[in-house]
C-alpha cells in the first residue's frame, strides 16, 4: 500500500494534515468522502512528500530573526484563539514591518488559499525559511496541534539566538583590543617614532641602545613599506575573507579550529548543544528519527564536524542505534554519549536530548567566561608592554644624553 497526505477539512470545521494508507489515491479519495471529509489536497509518499517540502524551491534571502520570532509568536496566539490559518496568515502578513517577510507572507497566503497545506507554502519559498520550521510545521499539522509546535519552536530559536548573542558579545571586547593594538603600534611607527629621531640626529646623538635600534628598524621598514603593506593586508583579508566562503577554504578553516585546543573544544560543545537541542524539537513534533537526524545535521556549522556526522544517518538507515551511530562520528563527548544512550534505552530520548542541550549550554556559559577572562587581562598586558617598549626605546638615549652630559660637566 502507498502512503498518501491528505489536507483535510474536518467534520468540525478543523484543517488538519494527515498521512494515510491506501492502494491508489481514488480509492482514498472515495473513503475520505463517505467519511464526511473535505479534501483539499491529497499527494503520494509521505516520505518523498517530506523531501520536497526540505527540498523547495530556491529563493535567496534571510529574515530578521526577532522579526521572525515575533511573527511565530502572534501566529501560534492566533491559532489557540481558534482563528483559521487563512485568517491568521492574513492579519499578520498586514502588521508585519519586515519588507522580505511580507512578501513571502503574501506568497505563503496565496498558496494556502489554493488548497495547499502551510508546511508546503513555506516550503515554496525555498531558503528564506529553515528546514527545521518547515519540519517542525509539517510535525504539527500531522499531529494537529500547530499552535504548540510553534511555540516550541520560538522557544528553540530564542535558546539558539541567545547562545550566539553570548558568543559575540564574550568576543567583542577582545577584538576591540586587539585593533586599538594594531592602530597603535601604526600611529607610533609611522609618526612618534621619526619624529624622536630627528630630534636625537639633531643633537648629534651617535650610539644608541640597542632597543631602540631594534624599534627603529622596524617603524622604518613599516614607514618606507607603507604604501604596499597596507593594500597587501587590505587584499590579504579579503582573499581570507573570499576564500573562507568557498567549500575548500570553509573547511579547511574549520578543521584548523578544531585542532585549537580551546576554541575547539568550546566549537564542539557549542554543536552538541545545537545539534541535540534541535533533534529534541523535532522528535518533539512527532518526526521520525531519521528524518530529523537529517534535518537537525544541518545545524552543525563546523564542515569539518559535518564531514564526521556524515556518517550517523546512514547507520540509523542500516539499523544500528542512534547512539551507535553517534559515537561512531568520533566528534561527540562521552558524556554526551552516554546521557543519549541512556534515553535511548529507557524510551526518553527526546526529554535527555534536551537535558544534554541545557547541560551543555551551561558549560559553553562558563567555558566563555572562562576565555574572557584570560583573553582580557592578556590583551592588556601585551599592550602595556608595548607601549612602555616603544615609550623605553624612545626616551632611553634621552637619559644616555643627559648622563654623558653630566659626565662631561663634571670632568670639567
Amino acid at each position: 500500500m502507498a502512503e498518501f497526505t491528505c489536507r483535510l477539512g474536518m467534520p468540525t470545521g478543523e484543517v488538519v494534515t494527515r498521512t494515510l494508507e491506501a492502494n491508489e489515491e481514488r480509492e482514498l479519495r472515495a473513503k475520505l468522502e463517505r467519511d464526511g471529509f473535505r479534501i483539499f489536497s491529497i499527494s503520494s509518499g509521505s516520505g518523498k512528500s517530506l523531501g520536497r517540502l526540505i527540498g523547495g524551491e530556491v529563493r535567496s534571502g534571510k529574515i530578521k530573526t526577532e522579526d521572525f520570532l515575533l511573527f511565530n509568536q502572534q501566529l501560534s496566539a492566533l491559532l489557540r484563539a481558534g482563528l483559521p490559518i487563512l485568517q491568521a496568515i492574513l492579519i499578520l502578513r498586514k502588521r508585519v514591518a519586515n519588507e522580505r517577510l511580507r512578501i513571502l507572507l503574501e506568497d505563503v497566503e496565496e498558496k494556502v488559499r489554493a488548497g495547499h497545506a502551510l508546511s508546503e507554502a513555506f516550503a515554496a519559498q525555498g531558503t528564506a525559511f529553515p528546514r527545521i520550521y518547515i519540519a517542525s510545521i509539517l510535525a504539527g499539522e500531522r499531529s494537529g496541534s500547530l499552535d504548540e509546535v510553534l511555540l516550541r519552536y520560538v522557544s528553540y530559536q530564542k535558546t539558539i539566538t541567545e547562545a550566539r548573542r553570548k558568543i559575540k558579545k564574550s568576543l567583542a571586547y577582545p577584538a576591540v583590543l586587539v585593533c586599538a593594538s594594531l592602530i597603535l603600534v601604526m600611529v607610533l611607527s609611522t609618526f612618534v617614532i621619526p619624529k624622536f629621531m630627528q630630534i636625537y640626529g639633531s643633537v648629534g646623538a651617535q650610539e644608541l641602545p640597542a632597543i631602540t635600534l631594534a624599534v627603529v628598524t622596524i617603524s622604518s621598514f613599516i614607514s618606507a613599506n607603507l604604501m604596499w603593506l597596507l593594500p597587501t593586508a587590505i587584499g590579504l583579508t579579503i582573499f581570507v575573507l573570499y576564500w573562507r566562503r568557498t567549500p575548500t577554504g570553509r573547511l579547511a578553516i574549520d578543521k584548523w579550529i578544531l585542532k585549537t585546543p580551546v576554541a575547539g573544544e568550546t566549537v564542539r560543545q557549542i554543536t552538541t548543544a545545537q545539534l541535540t537541542r534541535s533533534l529534541a524539537t523535532l522528535l518533539a513534533g512527532g518526526i521520525t528519527l531519521p528524518e530529523s537526524v537529517e534535518i537537525a545535521s544541518e545545524s552543525i556549522t563546523n564542515r569539518g564536524l559535518q564531514i564526521a556526522s556524515s556518517g550517523v544517518l546512514t547507520g540509523i538507515r542500516e539499523g544500528r542505534s542512534f547512539t551507535e551511530s553517534l559515537e561512531k562520528a568520533g566528534w561527540v563527548s562521552e558524556l554526551a554519549i552516554d546521557m543519549i544512550g541512556v534515553g535511548e534505552r529507557s524510551g526518553a530520548l527526546r526529554e535527555m536530548l534536551d537535558e544534554v542541550a541545557n547541560f551543555y549550554d551551561a558549560e559553553i556559559d562558563v567555558r566563555l567566561n572562562q576565555i574572557t577572562t584570560f583573553i582580557e587581562p592578556a590583551i592588556l598586558v601585551f599592550m602595556g608592554s608595548l607601549v612602555m617598549t616603544i615609550l623605553l626605546a624612545m626616551y632611553l638615549p634621552l637619559f644616555y644624553m643627559i648622563g654623558n652630559m653630566g659626565q662631561t660637566g663634571g670632568a670639567r
